[in-house]
């Protein structure tokens, strides 16, 4: 049996339940959030589809209800409006993992924690220090939604399934975050070798347009429509079974980098193995020389906002 608490059942916690309720990820769900009657109203509508989808036990909780969860979702915190970047969440967010975080490790010391809430590489570093477990137990869910949208865009562009894509974003979750396109291949070809043969020009004004669209992909979708939810639970629900069914997948999480192209001691995504007990590697990813002074770019920029988040 499977436990999954999910902390904060706004949006994206409640699409995340939906997600893991239709993947079969878990048997048992438990929604946690300060609107007690929001978290209850969400089991109650998600268990009125129980004979759809595998046995699952939704329920709303409390604190006390995390004590045997296998992993512990935490999505709670203010979320981005309009014309806000990630980074400006830094303050009130971080107060808020603290609380959250040190309420959990009173009921579970022996968990995995995914982070989601932004910006989520200063808000997972925040929830390690604060919980005291390993780092390889506490996971953001960096830029496994970027690397989606990624891959979509070059699907699109190349007429290509986006499973066949391989390409991954590092760095941030946030505005300085780096497609890595030195590496992109589709089903083993070099995309440089592949675009040869292409009809649709990719060159450096065409990839730095598709980095842009995935970089601003978030801001545009909360403009239109005032939050994204559907694609980030649905990645969640991924990173989530990775874990739980001990996969060893690679997905670009946020995890602590040591000694990565000069940039230790920070949470940042980078392709990692996931498994049963959480970061179990990272791979030694190759950059071209743009890409690491990218890549290093980012981890200043990240750096710059530890401090504050620590003594807030």
């Amino acid at each position: 049996m499977s436990k999954i608490a999910i902390i904060g059942a706004g949006f994206v916690g409640s699409t995340t339940a939906y997600a893991l309720m239709l993947g079969g990820t878990a048997q048992e769900i438990v929604l946690i959030d300060k609107l007690k009657d929001k978290a209850r109203g969400e089991a109650m509508d998600l268990n009125h589809g129980a004979s759809f989808v595998s046995p699952v036990n939704v329920y709303a909780g409390d604190y006390e209800d995390c004590h045997d969860a296998d992993i512990i979702i935490i999505t709670a915190g203010t979320p981005q409006v309009p014309g806000q970047s990630r980074l400006e969440l830094v303050e009130t967010n971080s107060r808020i993992i603290k609380q959250i975080v040190s309420s959990v490790m009173e009921y579970n010391t022996d968990t995995t924690l995914i982070i989601v809430t932004n910006p989520v590489d200063i808000m997972s570093f925040v929830a390690w220090k604060t919980s005291n477990l390993s780092p390889s137990r506490v996971i953001g869910s960096g830029t496994v939604l970027d690397t989606s949208r990624f891959r979509h865009l070059l699907s699109a562009r190349c007429g290509i399934d986006p499973r066949n894509i391989h390409a991954y974003v590092i760095g941030e979750h946030g505005d300085s975050e780096v497609p890595l396109w030195s590496s992109v291949n589709i089903a083993g070809v070099s995309l440089d070798r592949f675009c040869h043969n292409c009809n649709h020009a990719c060159d450096g004004e065409n990839r730095e347009a598709v980095s842009q669209k995935v970089r601003q992909a978030a801001y545009e979708i909360i403009e239109e429509k005032g939050a994204t939810y559907y694609a980030i639970a649905l990645a969640l629900r991924r990173i989530t079974e990775s874990i739980l069914r001990d996969e060893h997948s690679i997905l670009t999480v946020s995890t602590l980098i040591k000694g990565i192209y000069g940039v230790t001691d920070l949470y940042l995504s980078f392709p990692c193995v996931l498994g049963r007990n959480g970061v179990e590697n990272v791979i030694p990813f190759e950059l071209d020389g743009e890409e690491e002074q990218q890549f290093r770019r980012s981890a200043e920029i990240v750096e710059n906002y530890i401090h504050d988040a620590l003594t807030r």
